[in-house]
């Protein structure tokens, strides 16, 4: 068993599974469904925080009332495999504010990214921006999402 893998028991199974769905469950109300005691809820909840099973608490936004309605999934194939560059395309990603995820895959291409703009306009300036003059890209495909029929899932656990 890897050792910087914090174990996980059912409890906090069960306390994962109700954050997940909604994370401003209050401690009490964990406590009363799983069968453990209010501080024994944030003792827990204290920890998978700390060892990083619960990454980050987050609120998920619905993009159309915030004026962002448009999700795109773009497919992109590199034009040089070298780790350097590829490092360099990562970190464009991760600073690209449109891009909510990003993959490094294997397969035809060899980045899946998830982006949210605006309109076509925004996007066009992301194309130009962080494909384009940030290099590397040999070629990208680019999706437009009809509707969105699940965005967050939560872990099964």
């Amino acid at each position: 068993m890897d050792k910087s893998k914090p174990s996980i028991d059912d409890f906090d199974r069960k306390i994962l599974r109700m954050v997940q769905a909604d994370n401003m469950t209050s401690q009490r109300t964990i406590a009363e469904k799983v069968g453990l005691s209010a501080p024994a809820v944030a003792r827990r909840l204290q920890h998978l925080r700390e060892s990083g099973v619960i990454r980050r608490d987050i609120a998920v936004l619905d993009e159309r009332l915030v004026d962002r309605p448009l999700t795109i999934i773009v497919h992109i194939t590199t034009e040089n495999e070298r780790l350097d560059l590829l490092d360099g395309m990562k970190e464009r990603f991760l600073k690209c504010p449109q891009v909510q995820q990003c993959y490094y895959v294997t397969g035809e291409m060899d980045f899946i990214l998830i982006l949210n703009v605006r309109d076509m306009a925004e996007y066009n300036e992301v194309t130009r921006t962080t494909f384009f003059e940030g290099g590397n890209v040999k070629s990208f495909r680019t999706c437009v999402s009809m509707e969105n029929v699940k965005t967050y899932g939560g872990l099964p656990l």
